[in-house]
């Protein structure tokens, strides 16, 4: 009987054909199954959780390597906490204990870089939280962005879990959290908070839930600049309510309820931009701001693409073949029947995010944070995007392979760029 049950439980997660278990590791394998099953949550915090001290092990064995001369406030003893706020963690530490500035720096006429350029609730958060415990920078900040990862790591098991079942869902956890960039997670970022509120809204938009994603969109208007692309979901989402109308017909409250979604995301996806003018009187002082990162001094669209990887190869045609490549793979793994079980909402926000990052991002190292938000199209990655389950085929292997390879690449991320080579870069 146990057999049975464990072998239905495997089945309904898309794994082999039911096979009763013969063998030790066919045993081992059901009863996972079946434990992930039961207790997602629980297993996806706990992995989650095993990851992140990996990340911690390697943080300190790098913190040995770097030089305290480069770290800004440093105390000049390397250790894990001082390289949870290298790179823009130092601008963060800067908001919590000065704030903004009311002038925009500038020299020879052009705006240097500033806080401006950091959305203002994650560092109120960890402000709020050094007064109430008297902690440090370093410590409440990762801390924080410890616990509001793993809060994003069980909202993900969820969302993935109401399209492709439990064990895709965990899988899918397990590679993020291994992945190169993961070590953020744990460090004085915005990713952890950023992903509550987008995977949250996500949620709330497959769940036709108006209200509470209008709330979580509106939010992310505070946290980091993922207004546009949660727009775009948000119109998918509606456009599917309305094309059932005559099944399921949609009341005046409800109409209500679905325009405030697309008035949160409209009011985010300007509202910090106003609030620099406000502050500062200079109309255009955020988009100023986030130039002063670019090499051309300015926010460009589109051509940085280009002109990022023609320095990478040093050949033009090159460039343009292998970032032609890129997109069109991008988009074969996106769209193809191998991705059917992100449903409608998370392949909306997957190709809405891509095409968002190809038109602003300044293409560089700190583009492997930003594909963290890209999450659903891991589904792809390890075979379980499926539609029909049965032809997702050694789903578990492939993700034990993803993790082996995301926590080489990440130790090597960690290697070669969280060590600050000078005290003005800023590669991550």
């Amino acid at each position: 009987m146990a057999a049975t049950t464990a072998t239905a439980n495997e089945q309904s997660e898309g794994e082999q054909p039911t096979v009763i278990p013969s063998t030790r590791l066919q045993e081992w394998r059901a009863r996972g199954a079946g434990l992930v099953q039961r207790h997602l949550l629980l297993c996806v915090v706990v992995a989650y959780l095993v990851l992140r001290v990996f990340s911690a092990i390697v943080m300190q064995a790098v913190a040995w390597r770097q030089d305290p001369s480069y770290i800004f406030y440093s105390t000049g003893h390397q250790d894990y906490w001082q390289m949870t706020h290298v790179w823009d963690g130092r601008w963060y530490q800067t908001i919590v204990e000065q704030g903004y500035p009311a002038h925009l720096p500038e020299s020879g006429g052009v705006v240097q870089q500033n806080p401006w350029a950091f959305y203002p609730m994650y560092p109120f958060l960890v402000w709020v939280l050094m007064h109430l415990t008297g902690g440090s920078f370093a410590v409440v900040g990762s801390l924080l962005s410890l616990a509001l990862g793993a809060v994003a790591v069980c909202l993900m098991a969820v969302l993935i879990r109401e399209r492709a079942g439990a064990f895709a869902a965990f899988c899918v956890v397990c590679v993020f959290a291994a992945s190169p960039p993961s070590p953020v997670l744990q460090m004085t970022y915005t990713e952890s908070l950023a992903l509550v509120l987008l995977i949250g809204a996500l949620l709330a938009l497959q769940r036709r839930r108006w209200w509470v994603a209008a709330a979580l969109a509106l939010a992310t208007g505070l946290a980091r600049p993922v207004a546009v692309p949660l727009a775009v979901v948000a119109v998918v989402a509606l456009w599917l309510r309305w094309r059932d109308r005559e099944a399921d017909p949609i009341e005046r409250r409800e109409w209500v309820a679905m325009g405030s979604t697309l008035v949160g995301c409209g009011i985010a996806s300007g509202i910090w931009p106003l609030i620099a003018w406000w502050r500062t009187g200079v109309p255009a002082a955020y988009t100023e701001t986030m130039g002063s990162w670019r090499s051309s001094g300015k926010v460009v669209y589109f051509e940085p693409w280009v002109a990022n990887f023609d320095d990478l190869f040093d050949n033009a045609f090159l460039a343009v073949t292998v970032l032609v490549v890129l997109i069109v793979g991008f988009l074969v793994i996106a769209v193809g029947p191998w991705s059917d079980a992100m449903g409608p909402i998370m392949r909306a926000w997957v190709l809405a995010y891509g095409f968002y990052l190809l038109a602003v991002l300044d293409v560089w190292t700190s583009t492997y944070r930003y594909l963290l938000f890209m999450f659903p199209i891991l589904l792809a990655f390890i075979g379980a995007g499926w539609k029909v389950r049965s032809r997702r085929l050694l789903v578990g292997w492939r993700t034990v392979i993803w993790v082996g390879l995301g926590l080489g690449w990440q130790v090597w991320w960690c290697w070669t760029l969280l060590v600050l080579k000078h005290i003005s870069g800023d590669p991550i």
